[in-house]
């Protein structure tokens, strides 16, 4: 069986500060981290890996020479190859052009039988890339997975909704975007580490290897734009209540409907 997994390096949004002057995120010294849904789906793969002998995993991400780190981070888990799509000719590409790129990388590399994606990235929390790739790629797709079995030929999963799962089966190839709910990532093995930087070899995808046309990548092929990024200012209002403790408590519920608080 061989699984692609899509991953993402994004910046740690526990740590994130926008600019108030420029609205853009403001990135030195921020660390950067594989997107947690995305580490949900990896270790997917390699469950599944451990359960089906032969099991081939490639991991792509796409974005600066940089983030060939968390495709080291990967390796370190126990991905056995990794593809770096990068190429300035993709900078700025919104969901849209960025789903062409993804769909376009898997073509190259070619002979899955699933795709495992996060749902979301934390960065844009569109989860649109997984689904618009399986579009483009022309197949079966099941979101929110909380859940994966295989038999045979299909994937059984169990996909998450408001009030519980519904059970979904496809044919593969199929494409399954991952929660956190799924697994518990494993962590990396030292091993695995040592061999990934010795004997492993980043593979580079950028667009003379992809060919993709020229209005279907970056900036100007993205019909989405980000106008304006910011942090919501808190505001704290203190209202004081005073009186008897039983006209007191009154107010105090009176004030916290009228605020939908309660």
């Amino acid at each position: 069986m061989n699984i692609i997994v899509c991953v993402k390096q994004v910046p740690d949004t526990t740590e994130v500060r926008i600019d108030p002057e420029t609205g853009r995120m403001i990135r030195e010294g921020v660390p950067s981290i594989l997107n947690p849904d995305d580490a949900n789906a990896l270790e997917a793969a390699l469950q599944i890996k451990d359960t089906i002998p032969g099991t081939h995993i490639s991991v792509i991400t796409m974005g600066p020479p940089s983030a060939k780190i968390v495709l080291y981070e990967c390796l370190g888990m126990g991905a056995d190859e990794a593809y770096l799509i990068t190429d300035k000719a993709f900078g700025g590409s919104d969901t849209w052009a960025t789903s062409n790129i993804i769909a376009g990388a898997i073509r190259y590399i070619g002979n899955y039988d699933i795709i495992l994606t996060g749902r979301q990235a934390i960065d844009g929390d569109t989860a649109q890339v997984g689904p618009q790739t399986a579009e483009k790629l022309g197949i079966p797709q099941i979101t929110y997975v909380k859940g994966i079995r295989i038999e045979g030929e299909k994937v059984i999963a169990q996909r998450a909704e408001a009030n519980g799962y519904r059970i979904v089966e496809a044919r593969m190839p199929v494409l399954l975007t991952a929660i956190g709910e799924l697994n518990q990532p494993r962590f990396m093995n030292v091993k695995l580490i040592a061999q990934a930087f010795k004997y492993k070899e980043i593979k580079y995808l950028d667009n003379e290897k992809l060919k993709l046309p020229q209005d279907q990548i970056g900036l100007l092929a993205s019909p989405t734009r980000v106008k304006k990024t910011f942090s919501p200012e808190m505001i704290a209002e203190k209202n004081l209540i005073q009186g008897a403790p039983k006209e007191a408590a009154a107010e105090l519920v009176r004030k916290l409907k009228e605020n939908n608080i309660i």
